[in-house]
């Protein structure tokens, strides 16, 4: 591995924005920014900025392969495809589905991550995300009906042998019996739970929140709504300060006014840019499967095949926090920060991504002033950017 520094107008860094200057990158990892230019190779990036990678905390796959289709080799793809995107690190996200088949899932997906060498420049995969089984029918979305269940600590511990431990994240609906035990359960094993798909009370959420719960998924979506006299479940995302909030920002999910609303009450440091992409993502328009269930891509967006029901995004997390910075929602700085840092918080990754720090793995992207993607680096190595080639 080499050492060379990185000249460009701006570093998006854990104190701030930093103007100038050059970022020091040895064997693979970050060194230290410094003012002066060091006698080293310079990779000259004048014009653009450099910001950590991205970090998608719910992603169902990419480029035609799904987290639930069993094959590492398909998860390694959408690995190297998230990364030429922008995406350096992220959470394989299941789907509801039987015990026996998520627990496959995980199987599948710990074998893509033990199978990687030090060579593999794709996204990492920093855990795993249980999108279900635990949810309403009321507010099932895209997920399948005939698996859900109640939470269960026992079904919880198979899954997790089976991911050989690497679950960080399980969603549930907090009206289901069992759902704030099994949040207390989770919490103790350092497990984030998240409330998503459902149709709780706000009383219902505070004590799931109570018990350990921290996360809500996908804000808006899939969930009771904010009422005067029944806040629901994004009243209890609006008024938690400590719990983050998902949203996804492809401006089609939720409105962009209702985004600014869900950052102003959240704060932006608890406020989670996530994609919720479907294995889809980065195809042409069509006809595809996810999660088991049939689904239409057009005009940006996923739909169940019924065309009644918007199924997932095709979303990727450069691309929204573009969008977040273009519809006047937030700085740079805070759009970036809410799609690295704050994810990486969120669902207790930060030691390993979300920052550039020094001796953090070099995964990085390059944007131009108008926070388009130039290139992407994951372990200081380009794999340059799937948007120009």
């Amino acid at each position: 591995m080499s050492t060379y520094a990185i000249k460009a107008d701006k570093f998006f860094l854990p104190a701030g924005p930093q103007l100038g200057g050059y970022l020091m990158v040895e064997d693979g990892v970050f060194g230290a920014w410094q003012a002066d230019e060091p006698s080293c190779e310079i990779k000259d990036y004048t014009g653009s900025w450099i910001a950590p990678g991205m970090v998608d905390t719910h992603i169902h796959g990419f480029y035609n392969h799904s987290t639930t289709d069993n094959d590492p080799e398909g998860i390694d793809i959408s690995s190297t495809e998230l990364a030429r995107r922008g995406t350096t690190s992220w959470l394989p996200t299941t789907f509801t589905d039987g015990v026996e088949q998520i627990k496959d899932a995980c199987a599948a997906i710990a074998q893509a991550d033990e199978g990687r060498g030090p060579d593999f420049c794709g996204a990492r995969i920093q855990g795993i995300y249980l999108e279900g089984p635990f949810f309403t029918m009321k507010h099932v979305g895209a997920q399948n009906p005939a698996y859900l269940i109640d939470p269960s600590e026992e079904v919880f511990d198979q899954w997790q042998e089976a991911a050989g431990g690497r679950i960080v994240k399980s969603a549930m609906a907090a009206e289901r019996d069992g759902a704030a035990a099994y949040a207390a359960a989770l919490n103790a094993k350092g497990v984030v739970t998240s409330i998503g798909h459902s149709d709780a009370t706000y009383d219902e959420c505070i004590a799931a929140i109570n018990a350990g719960a921290s996360c809500f998924t996908h804000t808006y979506n899939g969930q009771r709504g904010l009422h005067h006299r029944e806040p629901g479940v994004v009243g209890a995302a609006m008024s938690t300060p400590e719990t983050y909030a998902e949203i996804i920002c492809d401006g089609k999910h939720v409105n962009p006014a209702a985004i600014k609303a869900l950052l102003q009450a959240k704060g932006w440091q608890h406020t989670v840019l996530i994609t919720d992409c479907l294995g889809c993502g980065g195809m042409p328009e069509g006809s595809y499967t996810s999660g088991g269930m049939d689904v239409i891509m057009k005009d940006n967006l996923c739909w169940l095949a019924d065309g009644k029901s918007i199924a997932g995004s095709v979303l990727t997390l450069a691309q929204g926090v573009k969008n977040v910075v273009d519809w006047g929602i937030a700085s740079a700085d805070i759009a970036i920060r809410m799609a690295t840092e704050v994810p990486a918080r969120s669902a207790h990754i930060e030691d390993k991504c979300g920052s550039i720090m020094p001796g953090r793995d070099a995964d990085f992207v390059v944007f131009d002033h108008e926070l388009t993607l130039v290139e992407t680096y994951v372990g200081g190595q380009s794999v340059g950017n799937a948007f120009t080639e």
